[in-house]
């Protein structure tokens, strides 16, 4: 949670006398008392109540059915910067299977995300039918008119948020675009995402005309959407209309014909946001932006991340986040740190990338607090770290940590990748806005030469987007679009097994000898943050023998790349139904319209 959080309410705020939610396993809506007195004439009859029915939506992005961890940290996985859940049990018909593209339909963790993404839907729909229905929004005063215009702005973009997450997970979907209580019929087919991604893009061009930029609100915190926020998630809906997706037929496409439309939207979006240098811009240093910032739980200044999920903290299922706890360095043996990073990915990074050792924290925490060297291949993503957050409650599991959706560096390079598929190559702009990203990450360091062909700028991109938005629950999802994620897969298993056999691995891209790479590093015990190897170079240096003194060993690169990671990495994935996950089987059984998704 950030300084400004907005307050959550409990289901009972809105708890509408005669809504069914949609999709239920009845057939006909039961006759029940309404938990609350608060019908819609009431919730809907102030401004001050329209808030709290619109911030009911809100709260059904958090949580642990949300981006508290299963939207941010289940589904992601794998991908080829991380590894999610390894080791045993597996399969377990849980989140291992899910990483590791083993779910089925009975999966226990596949049912409470996708109702609550429902739930969220039915929740802005509410707020959609009802708020331009309310006698001030045109009869009221300007404050009363405007404010209510941005709440309904920012509950159609709240909705587009909630069905853009089921199409990427599931593909096509049940749509509904109106409360339940109106629906003759709660038992609907699958409707085509396409359909649907125009409706959320032409609901977002309606919303970013009637939602201040983020200097204009009144009390503004970027835990709501802001009119940057909503041209940022117009752009990235695009790109996915744009982009390739796996089709009922069992075969992964693009509309050849269209795709050029959507991203000439994500070109006009991002650049309207990059236009307006006072709202939105980079933070200097990458690392503030975690560690100063979101892992502080304050605003980020420079109004970089242009919206994250506001999470309540203090230790709830419902509304926090267990960032920090299910990833990230272990305090005292408390902790999962589930998500491995790749030991590919770790070497991907230029050796004068900031971004590394943001992403990549090869370490756990001890009393003091001190940290203690992980293996290689045991190395967890750092972003969301614990002990940058302060929270080292051995007994704590929710930090109140906000999940970034969409930072202004990701506004930066869907522009420039816009630029050059719109002109076949990169123009000046995207060259500057791709270096821009670059040239925080280096420093005083040389950033190298940008590529000045369209394929070769767009291979800089793939790559530049996994070392800028590791971890952030971007990757798999890009792979899919592009249709690189079979490629991808396969590419980080190929370089593993390079990596772990000491040798070069020869692949589409430029060779990579990985014959030179320690076998043992060594670092000082007993010591605070940073953790400090031997030498600055040491990641890179053949292993020092003998063994410094007054150092700890850990195990580096080797076999045990093979042992612990490639033994579940991405081994079920199969192309043509990985891309996609099964409906979750009770929603199958409830709704005799709703078929499954191939090869499930």
């Amino acid at each position: 949670m950030t300084t400004h959080k907005i307050v959550k309410y409990t289901a009972g705020v809105l708890a509408i006398a005669g809504i069914a939610f949609a999709f239920s396993s009845c057939k006909k809506y039961l006759e029940v008392e309404p938990i609350s007195s608060f019908g819609p004439d009431y919730v809907f009859s102030s401004p001050a109540n329209a808030e709290k029915a619109l911030i009911s939506a809100y709260a059904q992005l958090g949580g642990d059915a949300g981006y508290g961890i299963r939207l941010s940290m289940y589904y992601p996985l794998d991908n080829d910067e991380m590894m999610g859940q390894g080791a045993t049990p597996y399969p377990d018909n849980e989140r291992r299977d899910i990483a590791h593209y083993n779910v089925q339909p009975s999966n226990t963790q596949l049912a409470n995300p996708y109702s609550q993404l429902y739930v969220g839907v039915e929740r802005a729909n509410l707020a959609i039918y009802y708020i331009p229905k309310m006698a001030q929004y045109t009869g009221g005063t300007i404050s009363e008119q405007a404010q209510l215009k941005r709440f309904y702005g920012e509950a159609l973009a709240l909705r587009a948020q909630f069905y853009f997450e089921l199409i990427k997970n599931w593909g096509d979907v049940p749509a509904q675009w109106t409360p339940s209580a109106f629906e003759s019929d709660l038992f609907k087919p699958k409707t085509d995402r396409d359909t649907i991604y125009d409706r959320v893009l032409n609901d977002l061009a309606q919303a970013e005309t009637i939602v201040p930029w983020r200097t204009e609100a009144t009390q503004f915190n970027n835990e709501r959407l802001s009119q940057g926020a909503i041209r940022a998630l117009r752009a990235r809906i695009a790109l996915f209309r744009g982009g390739y997706s796996l089709r009922a037929d069992k075969t992964i496409k693009r509309d050849e014909a269209n795709y050029k439309k959507y991203y000439q939207i994500v070109r006009d979006e991002c650049n309207a946001i990059i236009q307006r240098t006072a709202d939105h811009n980079l933070n200097s240093s990458y690392q503030a932006v975690w560690k100063d910032f979101i892992c502080q739980h304050k605003p980020e200044p420079n109004g970089e991340v242009l919206f994250e999920v506001g999470m309540s903290g203090g230790s709830s299922a419902v509304g926090d986040s267990k960032l920090g706890y299910y990833n990230g360095p272990r305090y005292n043996g408390t902790g999962n740190g589930a998500l491995t990073v790749l030991p590919t990915y770790f070497y991907s990074f230029d050796r004068n990338d900031t971004r590394r050792d943001v992403m990549c924290a090869p370490y756990d925490i001890t009393t003091g607090p001190v940290l203690v060297a992980r293996t290689l291949q045991s190395m967890v993503d750092g972003k969301f770290r614990r002990d940058w957050t302060g929270s080292l409650t051995s007994a704590a599991q929710y930090f109140g940590t906000n999940w970034p959706m969409m930072r202004y560096s990701d506004v930066l390079l869907m522009f420039a990748e816009a630029e050059n598929e719109l002109n076949n190559g990169p123009t000046a702009a995207a060259i500057t806005a791709f270096e821009r990203v670059r040239k925080r990450a280096f420093g005083s360091s040389s950033i190298g030469t940008t590529p000045t062909t369209k394929n070769g700028f767009f291979t800089a991109l793939v790559n530049e987007r996994a070392w800028e938005l590791g971890g952030e629950g971007i990757r798999k999802y890009d792979l899919i679009r592009w249709n690189l994620l079979k490629a991808k897969l396969d590419e980080a298993k190929d370089r593993m097994k390079a990596m772990y056999q000491s040798q070069t691995y020869n692949g589409e891209t430029t060779p990579v000898d990985y014959s030179k790479l320690p076998t043992t590093l060594y670092y000082k015990p007993n010591q605070p943050a940073p953790l400090t190897f031997f030498s600055p170079t040491s990641y890179y240096d053949a292993t020092v023998t003998p063994a410094p003194a007054g150092y700890t060993a850990v195990s580096w690169v080797g076999t045990g790349i093979n042992t612990t990671i490639l033994t579940y990495f991405a081994v079920n994935f199969t192309q043509f139904k990985s891309e996609l996950l099964p409906f979750p089987q009770n929603q199958i059984d409830a709704n005799p319209n709703l078929k499954q998704n191939p090869g499930y």
